[in-house]
């Protein structure tokens, strides 16, 4: 029996067929376009580990901004040149909205991001500043406005990111319609807005957290895409598959997509959901764990080894046993790994991995032999 293709989508940034969980964030951003210039929600930044869901929050507020507002948004990623890009964006569509108006010739590379247009025979420069603010004005005549996104941002563009910041706090002040979401890593976010460098418009942001999500909510968005695209499966198995996301987002594309896979009728078996689970935790293995693990120095890796120990939250006291360090020792590296989202507070004293199947994947590729019992875990 032929079925449609397969519906979960577990690659980086792409938009999942379900929302889950997160529609309380969407509508929070939608009620800021909604409330005019100068609302708190007009500038935002998301957080959280990887595979959390941050790009896909920007595309579902863009999205939102588009369906309910009309605006356009443009979408960028930090990395060297920013402000050109969104520059030659602005520039785009005000040549796309006024054909007669204005060409594009050349970009410069100067450190305020200018885009070389013409106006006839003349050439002039429009930097980054001039060409939103001209978007925004021409946007704001059909009752519109812009949202810039911003994807990736850390410290080491800080620069370029004060400076957009600035832009956008002086459109901001003559009342202009525009907003600003920004997404990255926790431990890139912090180190951004704890530099010098940075504006204290963008300290002053609103800033999201965006952590596990529900198991009844990744239940119900499963359910829902897959017997949309023409299967079934039991509640017993449907169970199983949402457990094994724990409640992180892309995991429930992985599971999803392999179970899909696995599965051969109409009915999504047991068997399918265990198999799918299986390979699910291989590729995100790969395409997380491995990735996060390495971005880390070798005493941030000890921690999580130590941790991964016990089976339950780890006292932050037993690590430094293990490590045999001292507290404040301990402590540093403690908030390191809880910046970086790849652990969590877990009660007064106690610490959890925050990516799931973290602690098993350490376990099975331990350094200098097996992992040691349980013993000194939390216990409840």
């Amino acid at each position: 029996m032929a079925h449609a293709r397969n519906p979960f989508k577990p690659s980086a940034g792409a938009n999942p067929p379900e929302l889950v969980g997160r529609e309380a964030l969407v509508d929070e951003f939608a009620e800021s376009i909604g409330s005019g210039p100068g609302a708190p929600g007009r500038l935002t930044i998301f957080t959280g580990p990887r595979g959390v869901g941050k790009t896909v929050m920007l595309n579902a507020v863009a999205e939102r901004a588009q369906t309910e507002y009309q605006w356009l948004s443009i979408h960028e990623t930090a990395t060297p040149g920013l402000l050109e890009r969104i520059a030659i964006q602005a520039a785009s569509i005000l040549e796309e909205r006024s054909p007669s108006a204005r060409k594009i010739t050349g970009v410069t590379l100067a450190g305020i991001g200018g885009v070389s247009l013409s106006e006839g025979p003349v050439p002039h420069e429009l930097g980054v500043r001039h060409a939103l603010a001209q978007l925004a004005a021409q946007l704001e005549e059909h009752g519109t406005g812009l949202l810039v996104t911003i994807d990736e941002i850390h410290a080491g563009r800080a620069d370029e990111l004060k400076q957009l910041a600035a832009v956008v706090q002086h459109l901001v002040r003559e009342e202009r319609e525009i907003a600003l979401a920004l997404a990255g890593l926790p431990q890139g976010v912090s180190a951004l807005l704890a530099a010098e460098s940075v504006a204290t418009f963008l300290r002053r942001a609103e800033r999201h957290s965006l952590g596990a999500l529900a198991i009844g909510d990744v239940m119900a968005a499963l359910r829902k895409t897959i017997e949309e695209a023409g299967r079934t499966i039991s509640e017993d198995s449907l169970g199983a598959a949402a457990q094994a996301t724990g409640g992180y987002p892309f995991m429930v594309q992985l599971v999803g997509y392999q179970v899909w896979r696995q599965a051969s009728g109409a009915v999504i078996t047991r068997e399918a959901v265990d198999a799918g689970v299986v390979a699910a935790r291989r590729r995100l293995e790969v395409l997380v764990h491995e990735t996060a693990l390495k971005d880390l120095s070798p005493v941030d890796q000890e921690f999580l080894r130590a941790m991964a120990r016990d089976p339950i939250p780890s006292r932050t006291a037993d690590i430094a046993a293990r490590l045999g360090q001292s507290a404040s020792y301990v402590a540093v590296y403690r908030a390191r790994l809880l910046k970086a989202g790849l652990i969590k507070e877990a009660g007064r004293g106690a610490v959890d991995f925050a990516l799931p199947f973290l602690r098993e994947y350490l376990r099975e590729h331990p350094e200098g032999g097996p992992p040691e019992d349980g013993a000194g875990a939390v216990r409840r």
